[in-house]
C-alpha cells in the first residue's frame, strides 16, 4: 500500500515523519464484511520544490519525493496537505495520475466547503482536519509525535463509504491521534468556537495595545507583558495566511461566534462601568467551572 502526501510542509512532514518511523508498517485493510488483510505500506511525497524534496528524503520523512504530481499514480490513500485555497485546485491537477479506487483526504482546519466541492469532483474523498500545529512552517518544522493524542477530526458524508472512513481512520490512529466524526457543517461551528475566533480576538488584542496611543505606556506594557500576554497573543501572532483562509472559508460560523463573542464582551463592559463586583466574580467562577469541561 502507498501513502501519499501532497504538500510536506509542518503537516505533511509531521506526517511523514510519523509513519516512516513505525516498524513494522503494517496496516489493516478490511477488504468487506468477512475478510481483511495486513499489509506493509510505503510513503510518497510532492512538493513544489525540489529542494524540499531533497530534505524530506534526508530527514526520513518520505520513502520516495517528486516535484512531480504524478507520482502519486501508484498511492492508495492521498492526503492533500496544502494550505485551504489550494485543495480543490491540487485534486484537480491530480485526478488525470490518480488510481480510480484511490481514496483522498485532506487536512484544511474548514470542512463544509472543501467537502461540498470535492465530493463532486472525487466521489472517493473524505474529509479530515488533524487539530495540531505550532507557528512554525516548512519541512523544517515537521515533528515526530505532532499528532500525539491531539484530535483527528474525519467528516463523512452519506455517501462515504465504511471502507474509506475505516482507512483514513487508521492512519490516523498510527499517528496516534485521537480521531472524532461528525457532519462537516457540526465542523466548522465547532472550530470556530475553539480555533477560528480565538484568532481573531487574539489578534484584536495585538491590534489593541498597538493602537495606544501613549507611547512610554505601549513600550513598558511590551517590556511588562509575559505568560498571560504571550498565551493570550500566540494565535494571534501566527500564520496570517491561516488566519485569511479561516475567515474566508469560514465566514458564516466565524461571524456568528463574533458577534456572540462581542455580546459577552459588552456584558462585561457593562458590569465594571456598574461597578458590580459581585455579579462579575459570579461570572468569573463560573467560567472557570466551564473551562475544566474542556479537552486539552
Amino acid at each position: 500500500m502507498n501513502i501519499g502526501l501532497v504538500g510536506l510542509g509542518l503537516i505533511g512532514g509531521s506526517m511523514g515523519l510519523d509513519l516512516c518511523s513505525i516498524q513494522p508498517r503494517l496496516i489493516h485493510l478490511p477488504a468487506d464484511n468477512s475478510s481483511s488483510s495486513r499489509e506493509t505500506y510505503r510513503v510518497l511525497g510532492v512538493s513544489r520544490r525540489q529542494s524540499t524534496c531533497e530534505k524530506a528524503l534526508a530527514m526520513g520523512v518520505v520513502d520516495e519525493a517528486s516535484v512531480d504530481l504524478s507520482l502519486m499514480a501508484s498511492a492508495d490513500v492521498v492526503f492533500i496537505c496544502t494550505p485551504i485555497a489550494a485543495i480543490a485546485s491540487t485534486l484537480e491537477q491530480l485526478i488525470p495520475d490518480l488510481k480510480p479506487t484511490a481514496i483522498i483526504t485532506d487536512v484544511g482546519s474548514v470542512k463544509q466547503p472543501i467537502v461540498e466541492m470535492l465530493s463532486q469532483v472525487w466521489p472517493r474523498f473524505v474529509g479530515g482536519h488533524p487539530m495540531a500545529g505550532t507557528a512554525d512552517s516548512g519541512i523544517e518544522a515537521a515533528q515526530k509525535n505532532l499528532f500525539l493524542g491531539k484530535p483527528y477530526v474525519i467528516t463523512p458524508t452519506e455517501k462515504t463509504s465504511n471502507l474509506e472512513i475505516q482507512i483514513v481512520t487508521q492512519i490516523a490512529e498510527l499517528l496516534q491521534a485521537k480521531v472524532y466524526q461528525c457532519s462537516p457543517e457540526d465542523h466548522d461551528r465547532a472550530v470556530a468556537w475553539i480555533s477560528h475566533l480565538p484568532v481573531s480576538v487574539s489578534a484584536s488584542l495585538i491590534a489593541a495595545l498597538t493602537a495606544e496611543e501613549d507611547v512610554n505606556v505601549r513600550e513598558l506594557a511590551q517590556k511588562l507583558a509575559s505568560s498571560g500576554f504571550r498565551d493570550t497573543s500566540r494565535v494571534g501572532g501566527g500564520n496570517p495566511e491561516l488566519g485569511v483562509m479561516m475567515a474566508r472559508y469560514n465566514r458564516a460560523a466565524l461571524l456568528r461566534s463574533l458577534r456572540a463573542y462581542r455580546s459577552r464582551l459588552d456584558e462585561f463592559i457593562d458590569i465594571i462601568e456598574q461597578e458590580d463586583w459581585q455579579t462579575l466574580e459570579g461570572k468569573l467562577i463560573q467560567t472557570q467551572q466551564e473551562r475544566n469541561k474542556f479537552n486539552f
